[in-house]
Parts: C-alpha cells; structure tokens; sequence
C-alpha cells in the first residue's frame, strides 16, 4: 500500500529507497555521526510475504528506536519474508529479540527474532612465525581488497613471533566474503607457507584479539613480565613425546583464569590427542586441568 508507506515516511521523516534487491527505511533525519556499532542489528525471519514497512516498523518501534530496516524483495513486488533491523543502541537490540522473538504480527504469523552476525573478519593459519602485523598487512592487501586492519597475537616466550595465525578485517562483510572466495578453493600461498582461510568466529575469535590486545597494553599485566624458562611437566605427563609448558606464573586454583595456562607442546598430533583426552578433568600441580586444543 504506497499511500500506508507515503504516511510512515511523513510521520517518522525517514527516507525510503531501493536497491540491490532491498528496500531501506533509514537512517534517521538527525542522526549524527557513524552507525551504531555491531550488536546493534537483528535478523527479522518469518516475515509474511504480503507484509511491509508501515506494518513492521510500529512493531519494531516498541522496543527502541530504529536506525535503519533493511526489507529483502522479490521482483514481483513481494518481500522474501525476512529483513534486518538496526537499532540505535545494542541494549534496544536485545530488547528486541527478547520481546519480538515469536510475536504473532499477524494472527496465525509469529516472526522470528534473532541476533544479526555482519562477519567482517577472516581467520588465516599457517603463517610464517616471523612475519610482523605490517608484513601480513601488506601481503593480505595485495591478494584482496577491502582490507582494513589485521590483529595478531605473538608468542608469549618471544615477543618478535606471532603464534602463526592473524585476524583479518575488511570493509564489509561483502569484501570479506569475496575474499574468502578468492583464496578458499585456491592453494594460496604467502612467503612458501600454504595458508588456511576460514570464516573467524565473530564471539570466540574476538574475545582472543581483545583479551590480547588488553593483557599486552596493561602496566603490570603478567603477559608484559618476563616469562620463566620453559619447564618440563611432572613425569606423570601423558604420552611419550617431549613436553615443555610456558606459564607466566605458578597456576593459582584458587583464582585460575585467562592467564593462568599454558600451551603444551608435543611431537605428533597423536601424542596431543591423547593428552588432550587424559588431562581433561585431571589434577595438576595442585589445580584442576582445563585442556582443550589450541588453533594452528
């Protein structure tokens, strides 16, 4: 109904357009500034086919303000029955998913409200260890494009290494998905080393970065004392191979956390499987083990 769209656009101010096979309700007239952070946005599912803007933005309007409604479209005219909603604060965000998820907008038609996952961000393995964030900047910009930034972790025993993998952002979801389809089903290749590709998790993967990022830039953090020698583990270790264990410190049971572990070195992915399956819930020096396999 145009003139029930004519009516939302006067009565909010918003613009409305249409491109690329989506219809866009936003932003608002006196927004200032850049978009709303990520978090901000949730995937709408289960849309009616017949059901438009002036029906779904009231709805959505309970919550908290909208940024911006992305409405997918047929060519005939229909929507494809889901959209996504971009609200102003993560907190209206949230709210929407607890309140709408299952809201019968119609009777007989519950929608589906969930989180909406804008992944930017690739994950590549099987760097050389002595490359720096600026050298695989580099590299990865000249085989794609959109790259905006590049996170790294360095090996906590030497500080000139990474630990072999990076976290690469991109403009938009879109350049990183191109780019994935770029080098996925290639050999792709930097300084010899046959590089993995893979979609970052966007939870797990930036947890990572962050607490890095943070124990790296804190005065006094124990990722910025001067590590101990590696130290071999009692002789009751699992598996025959060589085993050494980096801490920073003697693990602490009673406040074991982030910091408080280790990465276990062995000689065959079969040595490391096993200990993976007997340290599990095991006692060691004095603390309940927490083992789990660490990426490439």
């Amino acid at each position: 109904d145009e003139e029930a769209l004519l009516d939302l656009m006067l009565r909010t101010g918003y613009n409305m357009i249409q491109e690329n096979g989506q219809r866009k309700f936003g932003p608002p007239p006196d927004w200032q500034g850049p978009p709303p952070a990520r978090g901000c946005e949730v995937f709408l599912g289960k849309i009616p086919r017949d059901l438009y803007e002036d029906e779904l933005v009231p709805v959505l309007e309970t919550v908290g303000k909208l940024y911006l409604l992305r409405l997918m479209m047929e060519f005939s005219g229909e929507n494809r029955g889901y959209a996504f909603a971009t609200y102003t604060t993560r907190t209206h965000a949230e709210d929407a998913i607890k309140k709408l998820n299952n809201f019968e907008i119609r009777p007989g038609c519950a929608i589906g409200v969930c989180i909406s996952v804008d992944n930017c961000r690739l994950y590549i393995g099987g760097l050389p260890k002595d490359k720096t964030q600026e050298e695989v900047m580099l590299a990865m910009s000249c085989a794609t494009m959109g790259v905006v930034d590049v996170k790294m972790s360095v090996c906590p025993t030497d500080k000139t290494r990474n630990r072999g993998y990076a976290f690469v952002e991109y403009e938009s979801h879109r350049a990183a998905a191109m780019a994935r389809r770029k080098l996925v089903p290639e050999t792709f290749e930097l300084w010899g080393h046959t590089i993995k590709v893979d979609w970052a998790d966007p939870k797990r993967d930036t947890a990572v970065v962050a607490a890095t990022e943070k124990e790296a830039s804190t005065p006094g953090s124990r990722r910025g004392r001067v590590p101990p020698p590696p130290r071999r583990l009692p002789d009751g270790a699992p598996g025959g191979a060589v085993v050494e264990a980096t801490a920073p410190e003697p693990l602490q049971p009673e406040r074991a956390g982030a910091g408080d572990a280790a990465l276990l070195h062995f000689g065959s992915r079969g040595d490391a499987a096993t200990a993976l399956r007997t340290l599990r819930g095991a006692a060691l020096l004095g603390a309940q083990v927490r083992a789990a396999a660490a990426e490439p």
